[in-house]
């Protein structure tokens, strides 16, 4: 049965894979999709994740493929990305599923959300799917239950979290985005590496009980996806597409 999914993305930098495989997947399973941004603006992926040739300097591999890169610009020049709603004025109980998007532009706008939360933990107490991959995952860990003493709603759950070993480290981050216009820049910020530590956050918001997935060695091959009903997430930007995969997999379960 075709499903309403509301697909988040950060206007401060997508990584590009993140968005374009779990994107594809959904469509192509027949559900309708809708996108929705924090300023109701066209995302923008962040110009390092539109390069064939770069090198995560962590794993030492190429982690953009030429397919990728081509369908990501093709989603960026069709229109399918042009239009998307502003995340504060959706209404969730219109939608059977939440899928957040990553990229380093994702703490700036997703994460800490207050509007974000609220879908979140409408999608909690309403047993919809929530999706989340790489940075996505803190917006889980910081939305709070307050019938559950204002615990994660991710307490108890088994998650992914982008491993500290890969974390940027002494590394001047910028979000310089592809595709940039004057009324649709992204920021001009330069951060200390990525802007929050991810992989310690989602340990304590699970507690004693849960499990985090933090696997340094996924690769496209080998990817590290978790499914947790109504959760599922999605390490980094190797295990994007058995993300989208995975998704799937649970609408047409549930």
């Amino acid at each position: 049965m075709k499903k309403n999914v509301l697909v988040l993305a950060s206007n401060y930098a997508f990584w590009a894979e993140e968005l374009q495989a779990p994107w594809d997947a959904l469509k192509k399973a027949g559900h309708n999709v809708t996108l929705a941004t924090y300023l109701g603006k066209k995302p923008l992926p962040i110009a390092m994740s539109m390069d064939p040739d770069f090198v995560d300097g962590y794993q030492n591999i190429k982690v953009n493929t030429p397919e990728t890169v081509a369908r990501t610009l093709e989603l960026l020049s069709n229109g399918e990305l042009d239009n998307p709603k502003k995340i504060s004025e959706v209404n969730m109980a219109d939608y059977d599923a939440l899928v957040m998007t990553g990229g380093p532009g994702t703490p700036l706008d997703i994460c800490n959300n207050p509007a974000v939360h609220r879908m979140i933990l409408h999608c909690v107490k309403n047993n919809k799917m929530v999706g989340a991959i790489c940075y996505s995952v803190g917006a889980l860990a910081f939305t709070r239950d307050p019938e559950n003493n204002y615990r994660s709603v991710i307490y108890g759950k088994k998650v992914t979290a982008h491993p500290r070993k890969w974390d940027f480290v002494d590394f001047d981050l910028t979000y310089d985005l592809l595709g940039a216009t004057p009324d649709n820049k992204g920021t001009d910020l330069m951060t200390p590496g990525f802007l929050i530590p991810l992989q310690d956050i989602v340990e304590d918001a699970v507690g004693p009980n849960g499990k985090v997935l933090a696997d340094d060695m996924a690769t496209p091959e080998n990817p590290c996806v978790a499914v947790d009903w109504p959760f599922v997430t999605g390490l980094s930007v190797e295990s994007s597409a058995e993300y989208g995969r995975q998704l799937v997999k649970a609408l047409e379960k549930n």
